[in-house]
């Protein structure tokens, strides 16, 4: 049998051809005209059994098959416009900007109104803040999609609309160096504590409380809307599903009760007891680069004015809070959980 360390150099060079290929996706941040045309009717109503159906997408002058079904879990319930899970056959997108892909997840605009669009835009600005602050970090990729629902039954206002896809967990791997696991829990002794911080600090920052390490309900395995990576023998923590933050503040969030917090623009620590030196540097880390988290939503594409000046007021409201550095702390200290 080949030894663990030969098989994680065997994994790691797999994937760094996968993320090779993958690259002309994610390695540009402008945004992406595409066309999706296809029975989106049919996939809407497929909510229990989630089968795949034929779609065709158009890029760059290129189309190509790809099938098309539902995902996600608490989206499913309130949004008129569902996520959706791109399958893609390799050989046909060769020569194009989504060459190497397999599956995608698309995160789509939730509901018709301009809100819905305004909300999912703010959720791929969330995502871009985590990308300044760590490459360990799900990258995204915004696009303008033309909607063409062969049965007739797309509302005209949802029909050309903002979306992103992310980066899999597999290309995130490649390009980290790491590798993704599945724990029933987060081991003390082999979490990176200074990595984990910055992500306490960060969901405090866009006032995230969707989150947490343990197991999901939806899961056998940790952890809630956490991702683990596995590199050096040591466990990291990744976020995803950010929609229900206050930096997003969509219309359907509202904070779990038990949590004893009235809205979701509230925010409330919720990340491990740690060394105050690690929370002190991970805090630092944060404050450097606030001119660059500002800089994310001042730049992000089709966010309203209105919207963008909420959004910047709102982690303004951070950095004031940082400015009492030693007050912060002992706030995180006094709300961790051991």
């Amino acid at each position: 049998m080949p030894s663990s360390i030969t098989r994680y150099a065997v994994y790691l060079l797999l994937f760094a051809f996968t993320e090779l290929a993958a690259a002309p996706l994610f390695d540009d941040d402008t945004i992406l005209d595409v066309t999706l045309r296809g029975p989106l009717g049919s996939v809407f109503a497929d909510a229990e059994n989630r089968e795949q159906r034929a779609f065709v997408l158009g890029v760059q002058g290129e189309e190509f098959p790809v099938k098309v079904r539902l995902r996600g879990r608490s989206r499913l319930r309130v949004c008129e416009f569902p996520p959706l899970r791109l399958n893609f056959v390799k050989k046909d997108t060769s020569e194009t900007v989504f060459a190497g892909q397999d599956k995608l997840k698309l995160v789509t605009h939730c509901r018709n109104q301009d809100r819905g669009e305004q909300d999912m835009l703010e959720e791929y600005a969330a995502y871009r803040i985590l990308n300044v602050l760590t490459d360990l970090s799900y990258r995204v990729r915004l696009m303008r999609i033309s909607y063409d629902d062969t049965g007739g039954q797309l509302p005209e206002k949802g029909a050309h609309r903002f979306g992103f896809v992310l980066e899999t967990a597999e290309q995130l791997a490649a390009r980290t160096g790491a590798r993704p696991v599945t724990l029933r829990g987060v081991p003390k002794q082999r979490y990176d504590r200074d990595h984990a911080a910055l992500v306490y600090v960060y969901e405090y920052l866009i006032a995230n409380t969707d989150w947490g390490l343990v197991k999901a309900d939806y899961s056998d395995g940790c952890c809630h809307n956490l991702d683990l990576f596995e590199r050096d023998d040591t466990v990291l923590i990744v976020p995803y599903d950010l929609d229900l933050s206050g930096l997003v503040n969509a219309k359907y969030a509202f904070p779990d009760r038990l949590l004893r917090i009235k809205k979701v623009t509230q925010r409330l620590y919720r990340g491990l007891c740690t060394d105050r030196s690690v929370l002190s540097a991970a805090l630092d880390k944060v404050v450097a680069r606030e001119a660059e988290i500002i800089g994310v939503l001042r730049d992000t594409p089709g966010l309203s004015d209105d919207n963008e000046a909420r959004a910047i007021r709102f982690v303004d409201r951070f950095f004031e809070k940082a400015g009492e550095k030693d007050k912060l702390i002992q706030n995180f200290e006094q709300r961790c959980i051991d």
